[in-house]
C-alpha cells in the first residue's frame, strides 16, 4: 500500500472503533454524571462496584485480545475455519468466566465491597449495584467476546451500532429510574443497574442476529464451542495466555488502586471516579490506533509481509504520539470546567483538580505504550514481553510503592496518587528498547 492508501485503512479501521470506545466511555460517563448529582456515596458505590465489571471485562478483553493474535493472523492466509475453531474455545472461556463472575456478585456483593472501602453507606450501595449487576455478566461473556474477535477479520462497524443503541438505551433508563421522571419510582443506584442490565441485553440480542443472519464469513458452530480443537487450543493456551493473564492482573492491579483510593476516603474515590472517565475518554482514540496495528501488522505477518509490518508499526506509532498529546492536551484544559460543572467544593475539587493535572501526562505515556504493547508486540506475537512488563511493572512498582505510600509513610492523597500513576512513565523506554530489537516480528500460524 501507498502512503495515502495506509492511512486510509488504518482509520476506516480506527473510527468505528474510537466511536466504540467513545460509546463504552458514555456509559461510564452517564453513570457518573447521574449519580454525582445524587450523592458522592452513590457514585462511590457504583464506582468501587463497579471495578468486579472492570476485572471481568479486561478478562474478556484479555482473551480476545490473546486470540487476536492467531485470528488476525489466520485472517491474512484467509483460513476461516481455524478462525471458527477458535472463536468457540474463547467463547467457552468467556461463558464459563460469567458464570463465576455472576454467582460470586449475587451471592458474596458485601465481601466484595469490603475490599474496596470500609464505609458503611458505601458498601451498602455497591451491594444493591451489584446484585443487579450480577446477571449481564453472562450475557456480555457472549456478545463482547464475539464483537471483539471479528474485528481481527477487519468487521469493526457492527460493534459501533450495537454499543451506541446501547449507549442509547442505558441513558433513557439511567434518567428514568435514577431521578424517577415520567411517573417512574426514584431509585438512584438501583435504577442505573437496571439501566446497564436493559442495556445489555439489547447487545446480545443484536449480537445474536447478526452472527446467526448477517455475518457469512465467520460462523458461530456448537460443535466448536462444545469440542475444542486440541492444536489450536495448544496454540491458544501458548500465544493468548500471556495476554489474558496481563489483562487479567492489570484489571486486578487498577481495582487494587481503586481499594487503595478507597479506604483514602469518598472524596478520593469521587475525585477518581472522575479522572478515570477523563482517562478513558482521552484515549478513545489511540486505543482504537492501537487496536486497529494488531489486526494490520497480524495480517501482513500472516501474509508474510514482515517489512511491511516493521513499516506499518512505525507509521502507527508516529499517529499515536500526535493523538497522545491530544489527549493529554484535552484533560489538561478541561480540567476547571469538570470541578465547576460537577459543582464540588473544599477537598473533593482540590483532588479532583491534582488528579487530572497528573492525568494529562499519564494519558501521553499510557496511550504510546498501548500501542506498543496491544498493537504491535501482540499482533506480532510477541506477548509475553508484554505481560511481564505491563504487570510486573504496576504490581511491583505502582501498586507496591502506592500501598506503602498510603498506609506507611502516610503520604497526602495526591502523592499517593502520584506514586499510583508512575507505572507508565517507567515503561515507556523498555517498550521503545523492545521495538527497536524486532523480537516482536513472529508468525504464530500452523
Amino acid at each position: 500500500m501507498t502512503q495515502k492508501e495506509f492511512y486510509k485503512k488504518v482509520f476506516a479501521l480506527v473510527i468505528p472503533m474510537a466511536l466504540q470506545n467513545l460509546i463504552n466511555v458514555g456509559v461510564s460517563a452517564t453513570d457518573v454524571v447521574m449519580l454525582g448529582k445524587v450523592s458522592e456515596q452513590v457514585l462511590s458505590g457504583c464506582s468501587l462496584g463497579g471495578q468486579v465489571f472492570f476485572i471481568f471485562n479486561l478478562f474478556l478483553f484479555g482473551t480476545a485480545s490473546g486470540v487476536s493474535v492467531l485470528t488476525a493472523q489466520y485472517w491474512g492466509k484467509r483460513d476461516t475455519d481455524s478462525i471458527e475453531k477458535l472463536l468457540g474455545i474463547v467463547m467457552r472461556l468467556a461463558v464459563t468466566a460469567g458464570l463465576i463472575f455472576m454467582l460470586a456478585s449475587f451471592f458474596f456483593p458485601a465481601r466484595i465491597m469490603y475490599v474496596f472501602t470500609d464505609e458503611p453507606e458505601i458498601i451498602a450501595e455497591g451491594v444493591k449495584y451489584l446484585k443487579i449487576i450480577a446477571f449481564t455478566y453472562p450475557m456480555v461473556a457472549l456478545s463482547m467476546t464475539y464483537l471483539n474477535l471479528i474485528r481481527s477479520i477487519e468487521r469493526v462497524l457492527i460493534s459501533t451500532v450495537v454499543y451506541g443503541l446501547s449507549l442509547l438505551l442505558n441513558f433513557v433508563v439511567n434518567g428514568i429510574l435514577i431521578f424517577g421522571l415520567f411517573g417512574a419510582p426514584r431509585l438512584g443506584i438501583v435504577g442505573a443497574a437496571i439501566g446497564t442490565l436493559c442495556a445489555r441485553f439489547l447487545e446480545l440480542a443484536i449480537m445474536l442476529f447478526y452472527a446467526f443472519f448477517r455475518n457469512r464469513v465467520v460462523r458461530i458452530r456448537l460443535s466448536c464451542f462444545l469440542h475444542p480443537d486440541k492444536s489450536l487450543f495448544r496454540d491458544f493456551l501458548k500465544y493468548s495466555s500471556p495476554v489474558v493473564v496481563n489483562e487479567f492482573m492489570w484489571g486486578a492491579g487498577y481495582s487494587a488502586i481503586a481499594a487503595i483510593i478507597g479506604h483514602m476516603g469518598s472524596s478520593a474515590v469521587a475525585a477518581n471516579s472522575v479522572a478515570q472517565v477523563m482517562r478513558q475518554l482521552a484515549t478513545v482514540v489511540v486505543f482504537g490506533i492501537g487496536s486497529a496495528t494488531a489486526i494490520l501488522i497480524g495480517k501482513a505477518i500472516g501474509e508474510n509481509k514482515q517489512k511491511e509490518a516493521e513499516l506499518y508499526a512505525g507509521r502507527l506509532i508516529r499517529l499515536t504520539v500526535c493523538f497522545g498529546l491530544l489527549g493529554g492536551l484535552l484533560v489538561f484544559l478541561l480540567r476547571p470546567l469538570l470541578i465547576r460543572g460537577f459543582g464540588y467544593t473544599g477537598v473533593t475539587a482540590s483532588y479532583m483538580n491534582s488528579f487530572l493535572l497528573m492525568m494529562s501526562y499519564y494519558v501521553v505515556a499510557h496511550s504510546i505504550n498501548g500501542t506498543f504493547i496491544i498493537g504491535i508486540f501482540r499482533g506480532g506475537g510477541d506477548t509475553r514481553f508484554g505481560m511481564f512488563l505491563d504487570s510486573g511493572i504496576l504490581w511491583g512498582c505502582s501498586i507496591l510503592f502506592g500501598f506503602l505510600a498510603a498506609f506507611v509513610w502516610k503520604l497526602s492523597v495526591p502523592a499517593v496518587y502520584f506514586v499510583l500513576l508512575i507505572d507508565e512513565i517507567v515503561k515507556f523506554p523498555l517498550c521503545c528498547i523492545r521495538y527497536r530489537q524486532k523480537k516482536w516480528l513472529r508468525n504464530v500460524t500452523r
